[in-house]
Order: C-alpha cells, then sequence, then structure tokens
C-alpha cells in the first residue's frame, strides 16, 4: 500500500458515488417530455397535471430529511444502496402507472432515492476527498445531474421521434412516454451493482467507534502515515462531544437559537431554487411549445440546454479549488438577475396567439433563447454545482448529518413550491411574470452571498466550526 495513498481510488468511488447524482438528475428531468403523455393518459387539468410533475418532490424533501439521521445511524453507503434500490423500483413503476395516483406513488419513492442521494453522495464525497481536491471532486455531484439532465432529454428528444411523438405507442404497444421512465432501470442497476464495492465512510466509522476498519479505509485513501494523523484528528473533533446526533444540535448551546451555519445552509438550500432553475428542467418542452417552437424542436432545445450545464460545471470543477466557492456564488447570482430579467423583457412582448398561447417574434425569440441558454450556464457555473459542495463539507462532523437534513428539506420544499407554482402563474401572470419573479429573486441571492456566505476552500473537515 502506497505511503502516498491511491487518488484513483478517491476518484473512483467519487464517481461510483455520483452515479447517484446522474439518477437524480435523469429521474428530474425525465418528466419533461412526458408532462403532455400524462395530461393525455390521466385526464388531467393543469393543476393535476403540476402536481403529477411535482408529487416526486414531495418524496425528495422526505428523503433528503430523513437520509441525513439515518446515514448518521447506518451509513452513508448504507443510505445509497437502499436509494439504488427505490431508482430501479420507481423507474419500472412510473412507467407502468395505470392512473394518476399509482403513478404519484412510484414517483414519490423515486423522490426519496433522489432526496437521499442529494445530500448523502456530496457528503459521502466531502468525508473520503483531500481538503485540496474536495471542491472539484464535490463538483462531480453537479455534472453527473447535469449529465442525467442531458441523458434523459436526449433519450426523450430521440424516443419521441421514433414513436412520432410522445404519447404515440412505441415498443410492444406502449407509449413512448413510459419507454421515458423505463430508460432509467439501466443506470439505476449499475448504482446498485457498483455501490457494493465501495468502502463506508471513514468519519462514520469513526463516529460509531469502529477505528480500526476507518484506519483500514484511509490508509487506502491517504496513505498509511496520513491515516494514523487524519484519524486522530477526526477522533478529536468528536472527542468533547460524543452523543448521538439529534436536531438538538443545530440548536446553538450558548443563546439557545438556531446556529447560524444552519440559516446559512437553508439559505444556500432554498434561493437555489427561487431562481427558478427547475421550472426550465421540468417544463422546458412545455415553455418552448408555448412560445411558439414545435415538440420536436422543443425537446431539442432541451439537449442543447444540458450540453450548456455539462460545460458550465465542467469549468466549477477545474476552477473551485483555486478560486474558492465564494465568488462562483456571487457571479453566478449577478449572471442570473441579467438574464432572467433579460427573458422577463422578451416574454413581456410577446403577442397572444388565438390558442392562447405566447407568440414572439423571431428577434425576441433568439433573444429568450439565447438568455435561457445563459441563465443556465451561470446557474451551472455556481449555484448549482457549489450549494451541493457547501452543503457537503461546510458543517462540522457532529452535526453533518442533521444540518444536511434540515438543508435538503428546504431545498426540496423551495423545490416543489417552485415546480407546483409554475403551470398557475403561467395561467394568471403569465411567463413574463413568472420569470420577473425569479429575476427578483436571483437579486436578492447577490445579497445574501455577500452578507452570509463564508469561504470554505481548502478548510478541512474537522476545522469547520458551527
Amino acid at each position: 500500500m502506497s505511503d502516498a495513498g491511491d487518488l484513483r481510488f478517491v476518484a473512483r468511488i467519487s464517481i461510483v458515488a455520483t452515479i447517484g447524482g446522474f439518477l437524480f438528475g435523469f429521474d428530474s428531468g425525465v418528466i419533461n417530455g412526458t408532462v403532455e403523455g400524462l395530461r393525455t393518459a390521466f385526464d388531467a387539468d393543469s393543476v393535476g397535471t403540476g402536481f403529477n410533475v411535482a408529487s416526486m418532490l414531495l418524496g425528495c424533501a422526505v428523503g433528503a430529511f430523513f437520509a441525513g439521521r439515518l446515514a448518521d445511524a447506518f451509513g452513508r453507503r448504507s443510505l445509497l444502496l437502499v436509494a439504488a434500490i427505490f431508482f430501479v423500483v420507481s423507474a419500472w413503476g412510473s412507467g407502468v402507472a395505470g392512473s394518476s395516483g399509482e403513478f404519484v406513488f412510484y414517483r414519490m419513492l423515486g423522490g426519496l432515492a433522489v432526496g437521499a442521494a442529494s445530500v448523502m453522495a456530496p457528503a459521502y464525497i466531502s468525508e473520503i476527498a483531500p481538503a485540496e481536491l474536495r471542491g472539484g471532486l464535490s463538483t462531480l455531484q453537479q455534472i453527473a445531474i447535469i449529465t442525467g439532465l442531458f441523458f434523459a432529454f436526449a433519450s426523450n428528444y430521440a424516443l419521441a421521434g421514433i414513436a412520432g411523438s410522445a404519447t404515440t405507442p412505441l415498443w410492444l404497444g406502449w407509449e413512448a412516454w413510459r419507454w421515458m421512465f423505463w430508460v432509467e432501470i439501466a443506470p439505476a442497476t449499475v448504482f446498485l451493482v457498483a455501490l457494493l464495492f465501495i468502502p463506508e465512510s471513514p468519519r462514520f466509522l469513526v463516529l460509531k467507534g469502529r477505528s480500526a476498519d476507518a484506519r483500514t479505509v484511509l490508509a487506502r485513501l491517504y496513505g498509511v502515515d496520513a491515516a494514523e494523523r487524519k484519524a486522530a484528528e477526526i477522533d478529536a473533533s468528536l472527542a468533547s462531544d460524543r452523543h448521538r446526533p439529534s436536531l438538538r444540535d443545530l440548536l446553538d448551546p450558548e443563546s439557545g437559537g438556531v446556529r447560524r451555519i444552519v440559516w446559512v445552509g437553508i439559505g444556500l438550500a432554498t434561493f437555489q431554487q427561487l431562481v427558478g432553475i427547475n421550472v426550465v428542467f421540468y417544463y422546458g418542452a412545455v415553455l418552448w411549445q408555448s412560445v411558439g417552437f414545435s415538440e420536436s424542436n422543443a425537446l431539442l432545445i432541451n439537449v442543447i440546454t444540458g450540453a450548456v450545464s455539462i460545460a458550465a460545471c465542467a469549468v466549477t470543477m477545474v476552477l473551485i479549488d483555486r478560486i474558492g466557492r465564494k465568488p462562483f456564488l456571487w457571479l453566478g447570482s449577478i449572471g442570473m438577475a441579467t438574464t432572467l430579467g433579460t427573458m422577463t423583457y422578451a416574454f413581456a412582448d410577446a403577442a397572444v396567439g388565438p390558442d392562447g398561447n405566447l407568440v414572439l417574434t423571431d428577434t425576441a425569440g433568439a433573444v429568450a433563447l439565447v438568455a435561457a441558454n445563459a441563465y443556465v450556464f451561470f446557474f451551472n457555473l455556481s449555484w448549482g454545482p457549489v450549494m451541493w459542495v457547501m452543503l457537503g463539507e461546510m458543517f462540522p462532523n457532529q452535526i453533518r448529518g442533521s444540518g444536511l437534513a434540515v438543508a435538503g428539506l428546504f431545498q426540496w420544499a423551495s423545490n416543489f413550491a417552485i415546480t407546483m407554482t409554475f403551470p398557475m402563474m403561467l395561467g394568471s401572470v403569465g411567463l413574463a411574470g413568472a420569470y420577473g419573479f425569479y429575476s427578483a429573486c436571483a437579486v436578492a441571492s447577490v445579497f445574501f452571498v455577500l452578507s452570509m456566505v463564508h469561504e470554505t476552500k481548502g478548510v478541512e473537515l474537522e476545522r469547520m466550526q458551527g
């Protein structure tokens, strides 16, 4: 065994963990191309369709909240294994669902998996990665999420193209939109098998008193000499307080109020959704069709958006451990506020056609399309990956599980609220009103970053202060 550790091993197990992020993205994005199929199959109105789309997010909120606590009891890897099983069952069930209620059940089961993976994958990577590589490796989570979205969009586009439309029967008499869900079964199975070959988090092992096992994992990660030192640091960070982690740990022992670091986590998680990013991911096809693009072109735009997202995340992965987390956040907030404002202006000038949809001029349509992709680029350069990086690393060891539970709950609850209300906003204040709200939230996020967020670049997890 090398005294310098095995960085290839670190990279491999980080990649395995981020397959959960890929499934997170695929499971979230696949709904984009199935909205019309769900509306037709279940004869749903706008509220019912909104709930079918957003139902997974309720499961996500529950999964994220309980995953942190359960991971403190049973381990990070164990929770990811359970999530992998849920991904498989949800993908199968969503495709065979014969009613709206049955569909919602399977989507909520998938939501439990997505919620658990969303908080456990970045936490696991943060707990196994060296401090100087932690940001880049944790950013793999967002690249995996966006890659999952990209493959969902590409798969939806291909299947709809083969069938003729999402609602047309494809193979074995099943409609194309059902096959869009079934594609996910393959990567979910790969995730389940791959998890059997990665170790448990060494910080969890120390927390459970399994010091010998922790040293074995640390020696493989960092080398024999560094393993002893790191095990001692982890042990020392927990020595003064070895009680079973609980939500009460999130309270300041002196003032009795919620710790500031928890409010920062809640703010990061909430603002990431209030800027409206998942409206683009969940309703992209509907959005672009509503302003005059065909179904095929709308699905193709989603594929382009996914590619732009991957490129932005790759830039962040390369630079985040050099530049830091906070600069990316405020730059992204400014960029999103500008591009969302541009989209609001373009949609505000649109005419209403005889079918009730907006009609953009060629110039306005081009401006909206460019602004939308620039917005996605800024989001995935900043709040997309950096929020998950910070949540995975900013909490002290003793409260990491509980802190992630609360932040994850707020993240997915905000996601649900934004996703559920978009069809209603579309019917009341229109696209311009909806995007005006998201733009205002992006402006507010600039001030939040400048006043509340502290840099965590290069700080060892054992030195994080709550």
